[in-house]
């Protein structure tokens, strides 16, 4: 249904023509500002800043209405929908829900005024619907339940439109194994969610390994791998507000920090990760770089990320909705033994450490055994 807006004052509810009465009665030296006010039933204030040409915006007999001042300018909103169509022929699923977002990124990175939430850091839904209303020619997804997106995401006209756009990508650009690049991200706990298998004596009912007994915290770890089997030095998020030297003790070399209290990807962050992508793979004009991600996730929809891949020759495509479990190359192939290897890492250093508590600073450590082992 849609919205319908209510008045919530009694401004400007005077009648034109007698606000036309009222500026000549005045101006004739027929009555002063209060009685002509009282007489034609218009305010006092208005009368006098049009009879004294204050107001000049106004012609003097027709009644200003308030509206809803335009955000961004023509150019920019032009800005806006170029954005929302490149996104769209890279795989990208908007919603309404993320062009929301984007609007509110470009009116804070342009410094433009606007009255969107900044706690939610979206704009709001009366812009949306009229933006909607200006540019009928924008497609946007609903969101899906994801374990229905999931079973019917992964299928032959989504597939097939994926492979059809990587295959009109690489014509355009011959993009060689060691430039194609998967980014993939990955949560790891201080309590391993699952022990290793224990050779035990056969008919024994019970096998004890051991296991942290403190509640585990999460460490978010961004992998990239090229398909020339190079790799990116990864990226580690630790849950935490401030970083400390001592939680990078370990990790593989090259290896890019954060910190967030969740212990998850942001927005800000995968900006700061791209920019550690561009320290270490180096794609220039003519040597360019394909970043194939899962853009599903609401930090790669990212205007200076994206703006950022323009500018530093690097083009985005994105996996179809829902079938990263299938066509995601790191899903498939490395993660898998990157966490077998860290649940054997966290397991060997309990056994050798018998009574202390595992935490987040021997993290890095213990990743990078994990990381070292599986990337061979």
């Amino acid at each position: 249904m849609p919205t319908r807006y209510t008045r919530t004052t009694q401004q400007q509810t005077w009648d034109s023509e007698e606000m036309e009465k009222a500026i000549r009665a005045v101006r004739n030296g027929e009555m002063g500002f209060l009685k002509a006010s009282t007489v034609f039933g218009v305010p006092r204030s208005t009368l006098k800043r049009r009879v004294q040409g204050k107001n000049k915006h106004a012609v003097e007999n027709v009644k200003i209405l308030r509206s809803r001042r335009p955000i961004f300018s023509p150019v920019q909103e032009a800005q806006l929908v170029q954005h929302i169509l490149e996104l769209e022929n890279r795989f990208y699923g908007l919603t309404l829900r993320d062009v929301r977002k984007l609007a509110f990124q470009l009116a804070e990175r342009n410094n433009i005024k606007h009255n969107f939430n900044k706690d939610t850091q979206m704009a709001g839904k009366a812009w949306a619907s009229d933006f909607r209303k200006r540019h009928p020619e924008l497609t946007l997804r609903s969101p899906e339940a994801t374990s229905l997106a999931r079973a019917q995401g992964f299928n032959k006209v989504s597939v097939t439109k994926y492979f059809d756009l990587l295959e009109e990508v690489r014509s355009k650009t011959n993009y060689p194994p060691h430039r194609i690049f998967n980014v993939d991200e990955s949560g790891f706990t201080t309590v391993q969610s699952k022990s290793s298998k224990v050779l035990a004596k056969k008919g024994k009912k019970q096998v004890g390994v051991i296991t942290s007994a403190k509640r585990g915290v999460l460490s978010t770890v961004v992998i990239c791998m090229a398909a020339g089997g190079n790799f990116i030095p990864p990226f580690i998020i630790f849950p935490r507000k401030r970083m400390k030297v001592e939680l990078q003790d370990g990790a593989p070399p090259g290896t890019g920090f954060a910190c967030h209290s969740s212990g998850w990807m942001q927005l800000d962050i995968f900006t700061a990760w791209f920019k550690h992508f561009l320290k270490f793979a180096k794609p220039t004009e003519d040597d360019p770089a394909l970043l194939i991600l899962d853009g599903h996730n609401s930090h790669t929809k990212n205007l200076d990320f994206i703006d950022m891949a323009r500018r530093n020759h690097t083009t985005v495509l994105c996996l179809p909705p829902h079938c990263r479990h299938r066509l995601q190359p790191l899903d498939v192939s490395f993660m898998g033994p990157l966490n077998k290897y860290y649940i054997r890492a966290v397991e060997k250093y309990l056994r050798n450490n018998p009574g202390r508590a595992l935490t987040v600073f021997q993290f890095s450590k213990l990743f990078g055994e994990a990381y070292s082992e599986a990337a061979q």
